[in-house]
């Protein structure tokens, strides 16, 4: 008996010491992870935290080319999408749905986790409130919207662009595995405003290329003040709706009700192509242009800083012979646009230690479009 009074008073002084250094989140993400089975973060966790809904009304299923489904997947790119444990693998072709297969019980309905391609989105909401004239200028300071930054050092001059393209001298290690780095206080803390505010800047903004989910987020916290509503509503009135997304999605939120940025946008692989297509067609969509083609010239143009891999919220390959641009997710969340093709690739699933040996970029993005392209070819 006296042995588990010690042991009950030694985890209530553990859980105070971990309060007290503002550790509390790793409870969280210790009940969302280990407690579930789960290693770590994973594309079935939307059911765990907050959410925002993003709304469809009318839904317009994909249509279907004459050849869907018609020719089994290659060995090559089969056996590829197995290392990496793949949930979903879809391609469409000239509008229309060419090929669709899942794995391990997931299918056209299922909603998983896009980890970092909500950075994308986030851009593309920036983008909107820009051509809505709710943003002045894509130039505009950060401090604009939140006082407390024109104060704080290094971070004067800081502006949207700065944040979109990954240039804001933040100091925020971008870590997935260690529990106390602050992507793991974004993801399974309380606050996203604790998380991001509280940080530091380590060089002055628009100095060096560094991804970091801590900027996106910040994006994220002035595109929400600009727009005066919900992200995840402004989402759906100006992109899931005139989309007809065949599903309503889900976004993750703090307790506060604001949208994790960075990540976490669960949706079906049908729908994460529409935004793929949307993309390819310069923000056209049956006759409407929900999204200025210029803003979206900009966020497919590779930076200098970035060493031309990055531009605002995509990731680029103009270095491979099918030039391509892509959201990227953590597990190899892919949405892949390949212009010459007038080919869109989605690849979801939980590819942990996604492999990035290609100046940056996952080896297996490149692979799937060569051999994509070969197989339709």
């Amino acid at each position: 008996m006296a042995v588990f009074i010690y042991f009950i008073v030694f985890l209530v002084l553990l859980t105070a010491i971990v309060y007290i250094l503002d550790y509390g989140y790793l409870i969280n993400g210790i009940s969302k992870t280990y407690l579930k089975g789960k290693a770590s973060a994973h594309i079935d966790d939307g059911k765990f935290f907050s959410k925002n809904v993003i709304e469809t009304k009318s839904p317009k299923p994909w249509v279907k080319a004459d050849n869907y489904n018609k020719t089994d997947l290659p060995k090559n790119i089969v056996d590829d999408l197995n290392i990496g444990n793949t949930a979903s693998f879809l391609v469409i072709k000239d509008g229309k749905l060419v090929h669709e297969q899942y794995w391990k019980g997931y299918n056209k309905i299922s909603l998983t986790n896009s980890f970092s391609m909500a950075k994308a989105v986030t851009v593309m909401l920036l983008g909107k409130a820009l051509e809505e004239g709710k943003i002045k200028n894509i130039n505009g300071k950060f401090s604009d919207y939140f006082d407390e930054f024109k104060t704080k050092t290094s971070a004067e001059n800081l502006t949207l662009k700065n944040l979109a393209q990954m240039e804001s001298g933040l100091d925020w290690d971008e870590d997935y595995k260690n529990p106390f780095r602050p992507n793991a206080k974004a993801y399974y803390g309380k606050s996203l405003i604790d998380a991001t505010f509280k940080r530091k800047f380590k060089e002055k903004s628009g100095e060096r290329f560094e991804y970091q989910s801590g900027s996106t987020q910040l994006l994220g916290f002035a595109v929400k003040k600009a727009v005066g509503q919900t992200l995840s509503s402004y989402l759906s009135e100006k992109f899931w709706i005139p989309l007809g997304m065949e599903q309503n999605a889900i976004w993750s939120t703090d307790q506060s009700g604001m949208e994790k940025t960075y990540c976490c946008i669960h949706a079906t692989s049908r729908d994460f192509a529409k935004l793929g297509q949307l993309f390819l067609n310069d923000g056209e969509f049956d006759g409407q242009q929900l999204l200025n083609r210029q803003f979206i010239s900009e966020m497919k143009s590779p930076t200098k800083k970035s060493s031309e891999i990055y531009g605002m919220g995509f990731w680029i390959n103009n270095d491979n012979p099918i030039k391509h641009y892509y959201f990227l997710g953590l597990q190899g969340q892919y949405i892949i646009m390949v212009p010459e093709h007038n080919m869109v690739i989605v690849r979801t699933g939980s590819y942990n230690n996604l492999p990035k040996t290609d100046r940056g970029r996952p080896d297996q993005v490149r692979f799937l479009v060569n051999e994509t392209v070969k197989f339709l070819s």
